[in-house]
């Protein structure tokens, strides 16, 4: 692999632009395995930060999938692309935007403390949070409601009630898709709900084997993949209203052209 372009944009951007284009023509097809995080640093010599961050942007933007334990593997193309945020939206994503930063910087602590300190009757109520999501997913019913249980369960098994106190103040609208509606009309039926509780399966399953550093992980790219997919639908609606407001300015309707 070669060395990404367009490095003064950002290291993280210009290893985006390179894994990507590599994905859309396809060097790297769907069900490809994409090479270690190690391989990459090298390959690139960049940092495993840069790395990570490149990763999250590219499965937020549907591409690439990484399996804990496993690999990150090319996805198959998707149709619709980013969900598209109503003008009204634009405010209230970035109170949600700024409520997933509060919640990575919290919520990977709590994944990784909970993997060492969880009991097993936490670990199976955990369980029935993510069966009963499944189960939802199935008969189109509330999963916001067994989402919710799942992460406030495991702020509870850290075994520092702080933790658990800021969940329940947030309560369910920490969840983004309570909060804006693109996401529920765009991305709320099974395939994008399914892709979600895969994320949860990963950070359980690091749980379940008290893994801290796994569940840090995989909750720390659930809720990055989370941020990723809303911060590139809010760009994209404010470089709308830009080019909608030039385009007004620049054009004036057939009402404004007075009549000969």
């Amino acid at each position: 692999m070669g060395r990404p372009r367009q490095r003064a944009r950002g290291l993280a951007h210009g290893l985006v632009e390179d894994l990507g284009e590599k994905i859309r023509s396809q060097s790297l097809r769907p069900g490809d395995k994409l090479p270690t995080e190690s391989a990459i640093m090298q390959a690139y010599g960049v940092s495993r930060t840069v790395v990570r961050e490149a990763l999250s942007k590219l499965q937020a933007g549907g591409l690439v999938e990484t399996l804990h334990g496993v690999g990150t593997f090319v996805l198959q193309p998707r149709a619709g692309g980013v969900f598209r945020l109503d003008p009204g939206e634009i405010a209230a994503s970035v109170d949600v935007l700024a409520v997933l930063e509060l919640r990575i910087s919290l919520e990977t602590e709590s994944a990784g403390l909970a993997a060492s300190r969880r009991t097993d009757e936490q670990l199976v109520a955990m369980r029935q949070a993510l069966d009963d999501f499944e189960r939802n997913v199935v008969v189109a019913g509330d999963t916001v409601g067994p989402d919710f249980r799942f992460h406030l369960q495991i702020a509870e098994s850290t075994g520092n009630p702080y933790f658990a106190d800021i969940m329940r103040h947030l309560g369910t609208t920490l969840i983004p898709r309570t909060r804006i509606s693109a996401i529920r009309t765009h991305e709320g039926g099974a395939p994008y709900l399914n892709r979600v509780n895969r994320e949860h399966e990963e950070i359980y399953a690091a749980i379940a084997r008290r893994d801290p550093e796994s569940a840090r992980a995989a909750m720390r790219i659930h809720l990055t993949n989370s941020r990723e997919r809303l911060r590139l639908a809010q760009e994209a609606a404010q470089q709308k209203a830009k080019a909608d407001a030039a385009a007004g300015t620049a054009a004036p309707s057939p009402d404004d052209i007075p009549s000969s």
